[in-house]
C-alpha cells in the first residue's frame, strides 16, 4: 500500500490584519515570505511553511489555526478521505504558483487539510 501523506508542511494562523501581520512575523523570523497576496501570506520557515490567512467574519471559534499535511496528489488523496468516510469541507482548490490545498472533516468533525506545494518537495 502506498503512503498518501508526507509529512507535516504547513500552519495556518488567522489574522484580523493581514498586512501587519505579514509585517510583524517578517521581523520576527527574519525572512520575506515566498507568497504573498492579499488572500494569504506565506513563509518558508526551515523547510515548512508558516501561513497567514485573513479571518472571516462567521468563523467559529477553535478554527484559528490549520494544518496541512503534505502530499503528491491532493485531488487523489481527497477522493481516498471521502472514500473513508471524511466529509467535504474545501474542494481541492489551486491556490496559484503551483500550490493546491483542499480540507476535509474527519469522522469526530475536525479538519483535516492536504497540500501539495512544490516549494517544498521532499
Amino acid at each position: 500500500m502506498k503512503k498518501p501523506f508526507l509529512g507535516l508542511r504547513t500552519s495556518i494562523y488567522k489574522v484580523s490584519d493581514i498586512y501587519a501581520a505579514k509585517m510583524w512575523y517578517s521581523q520576527v523570523l527574519g525572512i520575506s515570505p515566498y507568497f504573498d497576496e492579499v488572500f494569504y501570506v506565506g513563509f518558508n520557515v526551515g523547510g515548512y511553511e508558516l501561513g497567514l490567512q485573513p479571518e472571516e467574519e462567521n468563523q467559529a471559534k477553535g478554527e484559528g489555526v490549520s494544518t496541512y499535511w503534505g502530499v503528491n496528489d491532493v485531488y487523489e488523496t481527497y477522493q481516498q478521505l471521502l472514500n473513508a468516510g471524511a466529509t467535504m469541507n474545501e474542494e481541492p482548490t489551486d491556490v496559484g504558483d503551483g500550490i493546491v490545498v483542499a480540507t476535509v472533516k474527519d469522522p469526530w468533525n475536525n479538519i483535516l487539510g492536504i497540500i501539495y506545494n512544490p516549494h517544498f518537495i521532499v
